[in-house]
This record gives C-alpha cells, sequence and structure tokens, in this order.
C-alpha cells in the first residue's frame, strides 16, 4: 500500500487556512496513487492549547473534512484534531484525537494516551484510555500522537497485532535527534513500519523542522523529510513485516513475567 505523509507549515489556530493547504497537498498525493495519507499532529490548528478556541465537537468541522476528503478521493486520510467527547462527559477536556477517516467517510478514533505535561498539555486536553489498531486495506496500524513514542511499552503491547506504527507529532526543533531516534527504535525493536508524520515552521513561539520518517521493519528509511513542506512517499508491505518477523524471530523472546 502506498502511504503519502505530508509534512506541512500548519497556520496557528487557523482552521480554514490549513483545510485549504491540505487540499493543496491532497492532490499531489492522489496524483501520486497514495492510499493512505496521514497528516501531523493537530493539523488543524497547531499544538495549541488554546482550547477554548479550537476545540470541536465529536464530529465537528475537522472530522468533516477529513470523511468528506477521503470520500472525495477514495482514500484513507488520517490526522490529529482537538475533539470533544460525545454525549455528555463529566471531563469538558477535549481530547487530542487521532482521527482516520476511510474512503467510504467511516472514522475511526485514538484519543491521545499521554499528554505532554511538560508543556501543560494535561490541563487541557483529557487523557485516553485504549490503544487502538486499525485494518487499513489488509496493513494493520497502530496509532500514536507525538509524546506517545517515548512509551516503548505501548507499542511493545501492539507489536503482535500491527504491522505499521502511525505517528503523528509536533515535536519541536531543540529535541529533533529524539523524534528521529525513537522512531528508529520503535521501528527495530518491534519489527515494524513506522510512519512518522512531524510539522515544519514556527508556531506559539516554537520552531518544527519536520525530520519526517517512513521506516521499514528493519529500521531502514524509506522517505524523509527535511525543513520544508513535503511529500513522503513509500510502499508499505505487510508480507514483509510477516517476513521480517519469520527470518528473525526476536519477539517471543521477549520476556514480560520479569519484575
Amino acid at each position: 500500500m502506498r502511504v503519502a505523509g505530508l509534512q506541512l507549515d500548519l497556520t496557528w489556530e487557523d482552521r480554514t487556512s490549513n483545510f485549504a493547504r491540505v487540499d493543496r497537498w491532497l492532490e499531489a498525493a492522489v496524483a501520486a496513487d497514495a492510499r493512505l495519507v496521514v497528516l501531523p499532529e493537530m493539523f488543524p490548528c497547531g499544538f495549541t492549547m488554546n482550547t477554548t478556541a479550537v476545540a470541536e465537537p465529536f464530529d465537528g468541522p475537522s472530522a468533516e473534512f477529513l470523511a468528506s476528503r477521503a470520500q472525495r478521493h477514495d482514500l484513507w486520510l488520517a490526522g490529529s484534531a482537538p475533539e470533544r467527547a460525545d454525549g455528555a462527559d463529566a471531563d469538558a477536556r477535549p481530547a487530542n484525537v487521532f482521527l482516520v477517516a476511510a474512503p467510504d467517510g467511516t472514522l475511526r478514533r485514538y484519543a491521545k494516551i499521554h499528554p505532554f505535561t511538560y508543556a501543560d498539555e494535561h490541563s487541557h486536553y483529557r487523557p485516553g484510555d485504549r490503544r487502538v489498531v486499525i485494518d487499513i486495506d489488509g496493513l494493520r496500524c497502530g496509532l500514536f500522537v507525538c509524546y506517545d513514542l517515548r512509551f516503548a511499552n505501548h507499542f511493545w503491547e501492539l507489536a503482535e497485532q500491527a504491522d505499521a506504527y502511525l505517528v503523528v507529532a509536533s515535536w519541536p526543533e531543540p529535541r529533533r535527534r529524539h523524534w528521529t531516534t525513537l522512531l528508529t527504535a520503535r521501528a527495530i525493536e518491534n519489527q515494524a513500519y513506522v510512519v512518522g508524520i512531524n510539522r515544519v515552521g514556527e508556531g506559539g513561539g516554537l520552531r518544527y523542522t519536520g525530520d519526517s520518517l517512513i521506516l521499514d521493519p528493519m529500521g531502514s528509511t524509506l522517505a524523509a523529510g527535511a525543513e520544508q513542506e513535503t511529500m513522503l512517499l513509500a510502499d508499505l508491505d505487510p508480507g514483509e513485516a510477516a517476513r521480517v518477523r519469520r527470518e528473525l524471530p526476536f519477539q517471543p523472546d521477549r520476556r514480560t513475567d520479569v519484575r
């Protein structure tokens, strides 16, 4: 399956501008025969704590945008957005929700489990409480958002269920080495594809340098982005992940009974 990662320069807290930007880049992804298109974390607004301005209702504008574009272009479209819970909820905070729209417009959701307390995200966004794996045209994909990348055990728990990990991010320039190193480690230790898509540009006083990567199950780079807007393209094959795990059967040696 061909995957396109869109490394975008998001306009701060401007949903209309960012929707228009995604639309322009989607045309390039469609022309490249992408079947899955992955956007950065908080693609409608940037990684802002101003939830009063940006939080959306369940099935709000960003969910509708992803669903309509997935249907229009007959592909899978994924990215995270600030979304409130459906129905009555004692916790009024939105979640940082990784939304995946199928070609028929249906949506799957993963709420970011690890809010980034260093940026006070936990005060503005409620944490998710479940891991999510979805089947995308036969490729089993685990969903993760930015800071989740630092917690290897959550990737390990999905290793038997997933051929690929999708990681959307707003990972800033000062820790860019951490981003690329951890992405590579997750691919190698779980023998899985990793699609890590970060933003570029300035936002909220921070600089983002992209460094997006698509890695194969051996940790080799299939596509990489530098410091400007770009599209990463790679073909992912679940059979290749199965082959690597079969020929190098490391995962069964993982001990879970040691304290």
